[in-house]
This record gives C-alpha cells, sequence and structure tokens, in this order.
C-alpha cells in the first residue's frame, strides 16, 4: 500500500519512527481512509490514538521476534495486518496506588479517556484473580484498536505475596509530566491539539507504556511466580504493551497454516460463549531479564510479549461487528506468557 505524505496520522507517526520506519508500519496496517484523509495543524483524538497505537505496534514488534516475523509473512503475502487490539497488565492493591502511578487500569485511563476511549465491558478473570477492563473508542471503534487492560488483585492473595508485591511495585514511578497532563487534558476539553504539541507528546505518552518500577529481587519474583505466573510477568515487564492482535477472516485456518509452517502457537482455538469471538496467539517470546541476588546480578530468561490473532463475526442483535472479549477466552490466551516455578 501506498502511502501519501501529506495526512496528519503519516506525519505523526513518520516524526515519531523516522520516514522510513514510518512509513513500513503504516504499509503493514489496513488502515481507515477516515484517518489518514485527515490534514491541517490541529489532530483530531481519534487520529492521535491511531498514530500511538502505531507507535506500541512498533515498539512489540522491536521486542518480539515472532511478532516482527509475522508481520514479514503479512507483507510477504500482500496482507496488511486490522489491528484489533493491544493489552496491558497492571497491579492493584487492596488501598492505594501502585507506587507513585494511579491504582490498577487508573493508570491508563487518564490516558486512554482523553484520547475518546470509554471501558465498553468489565471481564471478571475469577481463575487468575485479575479484572479485565476493555476500553473501546468512541468515534470510530471498529477502526482504531482496543486495549484489554487487566488489573490483579494482590488482595485475592495472601500476606507474603503482598509484601513481596509492595517490595517490586512501591518503586514505581510516574511517567506523566506536566506537559503530558496538559496534552491530554487539551483532547479532552477541546477534542483535538495542535500538531506541534501532539507530535513532542505522542512518544512520550507512548513511554508510559513501560515497566515503571525499579530492580527486582529474586526472592520477591519466586514469592510472586508461585502464586500466580501473570504478577511474575508484571514484575518483569511491567505495564508494557504485552500483546497486539490481526483481526483475520479465519483464525482456524490461520492457526493450522502457522502450526504447519513450524510457529510456536496455541493448541487450540478459544472460543467465546457466543461463538461469535474466536482468538488464539504465539507462545510468548523469551526475554533476558536481571534479578538483584545476595551474589549480585542474576540474568535469567522469563516469558516475555507475545502476537495474537482473532476473528470477530456480525452480532445479529445490531447489524455491526461484535467487538466484545469473553473471560474464557483471556483466561485462555493469558497462558501464553506462563512460567513456571
Amino acid at each position: 500500500m501506498q502511502i501519501g505524505n501529506e495526512g496528519t496520522l503519516v506525519r505523526l507517526v513518520e516524526r515519531s519512527l523516522g520516514s522510513e520506519g514510518g512509513q513500513g508500519m503504516l504499509a503493514s496496517l489496513a488502515i481507515d481512509a477516515r484517518l489518514l484523509e485527515e490534514g491541517g495543524e490541529s489532530v483530531s483524538r481519534a487520529v492521535f490514538a491511531m498514530a500511538l497505537a502505531i507507535v506500541l505496534a512498533d515498539g512489540l514488534r522491536g521486542r518480539v521476534p515472532a511478532a516482527a516475523a509475522y508481520a514479514r509473512r503479512c507483507r510477504d503475502a500482500g496482507a496488511p495486518v486490522a489491528f484489533d487490539h493491544g493489552a496491558l497488565r497492571t497491579i492493584r492493591f487492596a488501598q492505594g496506588p501502585t507506587g507513585a502511578l494511579p491504582a490498577g487500569h487508573e493508570a491508563f485511563a487518564r490516558i486512554l479517556a482523553p484520547l475518546g476511549y470509554h471501558v465498553a465491558a468489565l471481564h471478571p478473570l475469577e481463575r487468575l484473580r485479575m479484572t479485565g477492563h476493555a476500553y473501546r473508542h468512541r468515534d470510530l471503534p471498529e477502526a482504531i484498536p482496543q486495549y484489554f487492560v487487566s488489573e490483579l488483585h494482590i488482595d485475592r492473595f495472601d500476606p507474603a505475596f503482598a509484601e513481596a508485591a509492595h517490595h517490586v511495585f512501591d518503586t514505581s514511578r510516574d511517567p506523566l509530566s506536566s506537559e503530558d497532563i496538559a496534552l491530554l487534558d487539551t483532547f479532552e476539553r477541546e477534542g483535538s491539539a495542535p500538531f506541534s504539541e501532539a507530535v513532542a507528546g505522542l512518544p512520550r505518552l507512548a513511554a508510559a507504556f513501560d515497566r515503571q518500577h525499579g530492580p527486582i529481587a529474586a526472592t520477591d519474583y519466586e514469592a510472586l511466580l508461585a502464586q500466580s505466573a501473570e504478577a511474575a510477568w508484571i514484575a518483569t515487564e511491567g505495564n508494557a504493551f504485552n500483546h497486539a492482535t490481526d483481526r483475520v477472516p479465519d483464525v482456524e485456518v490461520l492457526a493450522d497454516r502457522l502450526r504447519a509452517e513450524g510457529w510456536a502457537i496455541k493448541d487450540r482455538v478459544e472460543v467465546a460463549r457466543e461463538g461469535r469471538v474466536r482468538q488464539t496467539a504465539l507462545r510468548a517470546d523469551p526475554i533476558e531479564r536481571a534479578f538483584v541476588t545476595p551474589r549480585g546480578e542474576e540474568i535469567r530468561m522469563v516469558p516475555g510479549s507475545f502476537y495474537e490473532f482473532i476473528t470477530r463475526e456480525i452480532d445479529p442483535a445490531t447489524g455491526a461487528l461484535d467487538l466484545s472479549f469473553d473471560s474464557g477466552n483471556a483466561t485462555g490466551i493469558f497462558a501464553m506468557t506462563r512460567a513456571t516455578a
């Protein structure tokens, strides 16, 4: 797909990722024409939200080899990725914030809500002792990627687990500056912002989707891992963009093809109760992380981020694409980053 250089979305992405990198990302994605056509020196919240999602997807490809390989596969097949959603994981203590961060999903509500997102549904993940928040865009819900923001409830574990969690997460810093807050206030108040402010703020807001806490003691990591693989993942990766998702016509067919090609893909496809939403994923790529031990720094291989695939059918009750999530599906997908104690 040939991308022009006059649109606001193109200019934002190229200024953030460089001309070559930005063009590559834009060409690799199926982007709604309405987002590409916007121009001028004002950036709508919809275009900024799309630009932020693209920058986050680029970061995921940069640190997840399987995601980059899948993007090349799509490029070679001439099949742009339909970016359906991304996911984040957060921590919620019984009371108070997470270090200097707002508690749980609220750390991202303050970013996503001004950009036009709302919580479309809550998803209890009882087996994981978590809750998922489905953030959907108000303006172009089918075209702009959603966010599935989960929070792990520390008060549903024992006191030793809570103590380890406080050791790890109480060091969290708040990545938002006064300039970032002012930009978000502008988007919330006006629905748009000047291009100069948006282009300066885009990389800073993207950086909020990352690990914000300090070094991890191996003993604290092991205490978390013994009871929750999800808590252990957040300990090493923080609030990093956990996965991105390609919306495909038939996830079962794609899964069979990828499996035959030797990809490390989930054993089965997760199917929502209504049958209209079906998901599977590649297994998380391992990544090196440092831990503090009495003997000094120790490097271990732990699960990193991954890539997901989803098929959505039309909801006959609305005549629109079923954009919902399913608690059972989500619980199954979480297994892609599971490490064992």
